[in-house]
């Protein structure tokens, strides 16, 4: 799409016009990822992988890899196999994390290891590792491949962590932002900032998208995280309070833990920590949220990082995708709002 037609293009959802402008790009990734996650010796794989990279997914990430690139004036081909390998990490980790939280759901759909097995999930998702690492090689660019692989290392660092934080009272918002930062917000950034080098950007334009992403990132998760306790299934693709039955600390009960009395501590202990649940539970933890201010305050953080985000930004040269950017970061919170 040239610039003039983005600039008349009608209003809709920020990544709906995002998509429509990178359309072409877009229709070059998916063809690509549908060429590269096919197996001539493992049809188990193509299953696998189909079942949740064709689930509706907004294509998110892949679509900041072409955006940084688009916006930095880049006009080869690279971003697109950029773009593919940022796909193929998301996919992973997701087949991995359903594997590891025991999901049973994902984009409102069942699992792939509730469809098929655990073992198929993990090979498959290591499968689809391998074939990333193959991609960014194809790209030719070592500073490309540094930073896709840090987020790799990354991403898996941060599920470690959450593995021995999740259930511990202990973490605290920092801990929590160390864990945001690897599982979700590590592979935004480097969306961002592998499409703005692969268009051999300015290193302070690099830096002004990884930072992006960055905060971005962040701002989505916290969002998420939110959403699990106030929103609906069909929101947000998975059950309603799966969070704190799968014991995790995320940030709304974090701030509520640290204000919490003996009685209210006492309940996160029995809940969280020793995980035994009972019928009930997930409304009086609403109750105590609701009583520490622990949502709104949950809201005004994902705000704050929304701002960073478009702030990161404000340099940049006036751009249509530019504008599509900014507006993306202010639709992630307006879920909540």
């Amino acid at each position: 799409m040239s610039l003039d037609t983005a600039a008349q293009s009608p209003s809709g959802k920020p990544h709906e016009r995002l998509a429509d402008f990178l359309a072409e790009d877009m229709e070059a990734v998916n063809s690509l990822i549908r060429e590269r996650m096919a197996s001539r010796h493992a049809p188990r794989i193509p299953e696998v992988t189909a079942h949740l990279v064709e689930a509706g997914g907004k294509r998110l990430r892949p679509m900041l890899t072409l955006a940084a690139a688009r916006l930095c004036g880049y006009g080869g081909t690279h971003h697109v196999h950029l773009a593919a390998a940022v796909e193929f990490i998301h996919t992973a980790t997701l087949l991995h994390d359903d594997v590891v939280d025991e999901s049973e759901r994902r984009r409102g759909r069942p699992t792939a290891n509730l469809l098929w097995d655990n073992k198929s999930s993990v090979l498959v998702g290591d499968y689809l590792f391998a074939r990333s690492f193959q991609l960014m090689v194809e790209v030719g660019s070592l500073r490309v491949l540094d930073i896709l692989s840090s987020a790799s290392a990354t991403i898996a660092e941060g599920e470690v962590l959450q593995l021995t934080a999740a259930q511990d009272l202990r973490t605290d918002e920092d801990i929590y932002l160390q864990v945001v930062r690897g599982k979700t917000a590590a592979l935004f950034a480097a969306a961002t900032e592998s499409g703005a080098e692969a268009a051999g950007a300015d290193e302070a334009v690099v830096r002004a998208l990884a930072t992006y992403g960055d905060a971005l990132g962040i701002s989505f998760q916290i969002v998420d995280d939110l959403l699990d306790y106030g929103s609906t299934a069909e929101v947000i693709g998975k059950n309603v309070g799966d969070d704190f039955r799968e014991r995790k600390l995320t940030l709304p009960v974090i701030k509520a833990v640290a204000s919490a009395d003996a009685e209210e501590r006492a309940f996160w202990v029995r809940t969280i920590e020793k995980g035994n649940q009972q019928e009930g539970d997930l409304e009086q933890a609403m109750a105590i949220l609701r009583r520490h201010n622990a949502l709104e305050a949950t809201r005004a953080d994902a705000l704050a990082w929304s701002a960073r985000a478009k702030e990161a930004l404000a340099p940049l040269p006036a751009h249509p995708l530019r504008d599509m950017l900014i507006d993306l970061a202010d639709y992630v919170v307006a879920r909540i709002n």
